[in-house]
């Protein structure tokens, strides 16, 4: 059998130590505190450096939903193109992106506020955010393979390739096809079988409190709907978290899911 091409953007040859973030969702004020908190120093408004080196590794889900999704991408962008970190691509990015290329998307789940604090920006900083989430991995594996970091997970027989198959499972995780009672998609617990040694660290799952089982770990914990944000410590393993400022958000199954 044939194995698909592996994805040359995965592998990273850098072994941290790194700051995990979970979904920011357009949080910007919540970003800028838990980096102050992980011990960041703030040259101006967008630009962060850690004095002892440590990089950011954000996990997707930058936009939608928060008071300031632009002052986000700034950040993240400024970050990772100036090699002081990393990012993954989460699912709201994706449809976002389609919507800076004109694409036709559907006006839901929390888009209209990302579209709204858009229309004061340049022109060319959305073409600048066009072409920045295009080149954002599905996945990444750093720490010389002891860690895989990607926006909704990704199962022991994906690490490292490149496919239709994987880039939808580390956005969007294990659908099941069907609608729950809210029209939201239903999830198969993929980490219930999960049984590959590196630690796997995701988000897209928006629980009060941070998951771990079979060495999956979730951190997605809800800023946007008046949670917290949360940042696991590499290779500590700790973790560190800022509170909501307020609930931007509400969603019907908060704190149950985030799509």
């Amino acid at each position: 059998m044939n194995r698909t091409p592996p994805d040359p953007r995965a592998y990273i040859d850098d072994r941290g130590p790194f700051d995990l973030i979970g979904d920011i969702h357009g949080c910007f004020d919540e970003l800028a505190a838990l980096l102050q908190t992980l011990g960041y120093d703030r040259r101006d408004v967008h630009d962060w450096h850690h004095p002892e080196g440590r990089r950011p590794v954000f996990l997707g889900d930058l936009v939608d939903r928060g008071p300031d999704s632009p002052g986000v991408l700034r950040t993240v962008q400024a970050t990772v193109t100036a090699g002081r970190g990393y990012c993954v691509v989460g699912n709201h990015d994706d449809k976002f992106r389609r919507w800076l290329a004109g694409r036709d998307v559907k006006i839901s789940h929390g888009i209209r506020e990302t579209i709204d604090q858009m229309q004061a920006e340049p022109d060319p900083f959305h073409r600048e955010l066009a072409h920045f989430i295009d080149t954002l991995p599905h996945h990444l594996i750093l720490d010389e393979g002891r860690l895989i970091v990607a926006h909704a997970g990704v199962q022991a027989d994906m690490h490292g390739e490149d496919s239709s198959r994987v880039r939808a499972f580390a956005m969007y995780g294990e659908v099941t096809g069907e609608r729950d009672e809210h029209g939201l998609p239903i999830r198969r617990d993929w980490a219930r079988s999960y049984s590959g040694d590196p630690t796997v660290v995701h988000g897209h799952v928006a629980e009060p409190e941070i998951r771990e089982r079979n060495n999956v770990v979730c951190i997605d914990t809800g800023c946007v709907f008046g949670g917290h944000l949360t940042a696991m410590r590499w290779p500590e393993r700790d973790y560190v978290q800022v509170p909501a400022l307020e609930a931007w958000f509400h969603s019907p199954r908060w704190a149950v899911d985030d799509n």
